[in-house]
C-alpha cells in the first residue's frame, strides 16, 4: 500500500541551547486527548515521555502500540509518531526533549557515535519502557523532570548525569534485548506499514548528513544521491513531508545554530555567518532576517537582554510544539 498523497507528516523543530540542550514541557495542560490527530509528527531531537495518568496508544507508521500510566517512551529524532489517550480519558504526561549528542560531547567518547539511536534502526527499536519491567528507567526519567521543574542548585549536572544514566540503560536494552520483541515494524515487514516507514524515514539520511555538515558547503544533488531519489522526486518528497524545500529547511538549521553562536559567544556576525555555512554576510543577514523576523544584531541585543532578566526567557527556545493537540 504506498503512503496517501493526503497523509501529512509534521516536523516540529525545537531550538535548543547549545550550552544545556534540554526542554521541560510539563503541567496539567499536558494531558493528551482521545481523537487521533490523523497525521504523525517527528522532532529535530530525542523525545522521552513520561506517562503519569490513564493510557492510550502511539502510533508509529500507523501501527498502534498500547501504553499506561507508569511508561515511559524514548522516540528517537526523525521518527514519525502520535499519541492518542483511551476514550473517555486524557493522559497526563510530562516530556523531555534533548540533542544527546550535544549534551554528551564532553562525556562520551567518539566511539560511542556508533550506537546512537539512529532512525534507519528504528524497525528494531524498543519505544515504550513499563514501569513494571523497566523500574530503573522509570526512576532516571522522574527524577531528571523533577530536577528540571525545581532547578535547585547544580540541576544542569545533575540533569545531564540522570540522562545520560537513562540514555546508557537504554541502549543496553537496545544492543542486547530479545530479537523477538514485539517493536514498531517487527511485524508487518512485507505489510503496507513497512513501506510507509521506508517512505517517512527515506529521507532521514539527508537529515543526518545536514545536522552534521550545515557549516559545508554541498548540493541537494548530493542529499538526493544520500537517500537513492533522483533530484526532482527527492525534492518533491522532502518537501511533502517537510513542509519546506530542501534549501529552506537547511538555510533554517544554519540559522539555529546562528542562534545558538550568537547567544553563546562574542563572535563577530561576520565569523558567525562563515562558521554555519554562507558565504557571505549578506546572504546570511538577508536569511537570518527572514527566519527570524529580525536581524541578527537585533537578535543578539534581545536575547543579551533577556538573559539579564531571570524572570525573562526567548522564545526561540519555546518555538515547536509548545501545547498539546486538541
Amino acid at each position: 500500500m504506498a503512503k496517501s498523497k493526503n497523509s501529512v507528516t509534521e516536523y516540529r523543530n525545537y531550538y535548543l541551547p547549545m550550552n544545556f540542550p534540554v526542554l521541560l514541557l510539563s503541567g496539567e495542560h499536558w494531558r493528551i486527548s482521545d481523537v487521533p490527530s490523523g497525521r504523525q509528527h517527528f522532532h529535530n531531537c530525542l523525545e522521552i515521555g513520561i506517562c503519569h495518568s490513564d493510557s492510550g496508544y502511539m502510533e508509529f507508521f500507523g501501527e498502534p502500540f498500547p501504553f499506561r500510566a507508569g511508561d515511559v517512551t524514548v522516540v528517537p529524532k526523525n521518527v514519525p509518531h502520535t499519541t492518542y489517550s483511551t476514550p473517555g480519558t486524557r493522559s497526563h504526561w510530562t516530556y523531555i526533549f534533548l540533542d544527546s549528542r550535544e549534551l554528551f560531547r564532553h562525556i562520551l567518547p567518539p566511539a560511542w557515535e556508533k550506537f546512537e539511536l539512529y532512525t534507519h534502526t528504528f524497525q528494531d527499536y524498543h519505544p515504550i519502557f513499563s514501569r513494571d519491567e523497566y523500574p530503573h528507567i522509570y526512576t532516571l526519567a522522574t527524577a531528571a523532570a523533577r530536577n528540571m521543574e525545581e532547578q535547585k542548585f547544580g540541576y544542569q549536572f545533575s540533569v545531564t548525569g540522570l540522562l545520560l544514566s537513562l540514555y546508557i540503560e537504554i541502549l543496553r536494552i537496545q544492543l542486547f534485548k530479545s530479537n523477538d520483541a514485539a517493536v514498531p515494524g517487527a511485524a508487518n515487514q512485507k505489510t503496507g506499514t513497512k513501506q510507509e516507514a521506508d517512505y517517512a524515514l527515506v529521507i532521514a539520511p539527508a537529515l543526518d548528513y545536514i545536522e552534521e555538515n550545515y557549516m559545508q558547503q554541498f548540493s541537494i544533488n548530493h542529499l538526493a544521491d544520500l537517500c537513492h531519489w533522483s533530484p526532482t522526486h527527492f525534492r518533491r518528497v522532502f518537501r511533502e513531508i517537510m513542509g519546506m524545500s530542501p534549501l529552506d529547511f537547511v538555510n533554517n538549521t544554519r540559522i539555529t545554530k546562528a542562534c545558538n553562536l550568537l547567544r553563546s559567544t562574542n563572535d563577530s556576525i561576520l565569523n558567525i555567518s562563515g562558521a554555519v555555512g554562507f558565504c557571505s554576510l549578506s546572504s546570511f543577514n538577508r536569511t537570518f532576517s527572514k527566519v527570524m523576523q529580525v536581524p541578527p544584531r537585533d537578535f543578539r541585543k534581545q536575547i543579551q537582554q533577556s538573559d539579564k532578566n531571570s524572570e525573562s526567557q526567548s522564545i526561540l527556545e519555546y518555538s515547536g510544539w509548545m501545547y498539546p493537540e486538541k
